[in-house]
């Protein structure tokens, strides 16, 4: 099965809070852009989606959701937000692979997040550096519980 960790796209620096900080107009951009990659490696099925509950990354889902296949199920998880804990996160989809068996997940988040949870997945991997809207994609085996990443792609200007 293959899992997909992508980053949100290019928000504002400037909020009310932090979780309320929006994309620019380059983050939608290049969310759709990203958007296009990732359905062309998708086989046409997309199973789950994962976005966490902050607004930007909210807005990076919306902005993909066109150009991607319909996902079976999309849910905010609290414990993908920037301050989530990789090992935790990382135990949590394995178990939610072992008893909904998808095909295909997708999860956008944040920093430092993003990585941690990458390295977390992919045993020796030293944690990839996200620019925004970056996606990684895992390939990874419920069965052995081995993975290894396929590929990571960024955004072109």
């Amino acid at each position: 099965m293959q899992i997909y960790i992508m980053r949100h796209g290019e928000a504002e620096n400037f909020a009310a809070s932090d979780a309320e900080r929006p994309l620019t107009t380059r983050g939608i951009a290049q969310s759709q852009q990203m958007a296009t990659l990732l359905a062309s490696h998708l086989k046409g099925e997309l199973d789950q989606v994962w976005v966490s509950p902050y607004l930007r990354a909210q807005q990076t889902w919306q902005a993909m959701v066109k150009s991607l296949p319909t996902a079976t199920q999309v849910g905010s998880v609290e414990d993908i937000t920037p301050y989530g804990d990789a090992e935790t996160v990382a135990d949590f989809i394995k178990a939610t692979i072992e008893t909904e068996q998808p095909q295909s997940l997708l999860l956008i988040s944040h920093l430092p997040l993003v990585g941690y949870l990458t390295a977390e997945l992919v045993p020796g991997l030293q944690p990839p550096m996200f620019l925004t809207s970056a996606i990684a994609a895992i390939d990874y085996d419920p069965q052995s519980g081995k993975s290894k990443l396929l590929w990571q792609h960024q955004p072109h200007k």
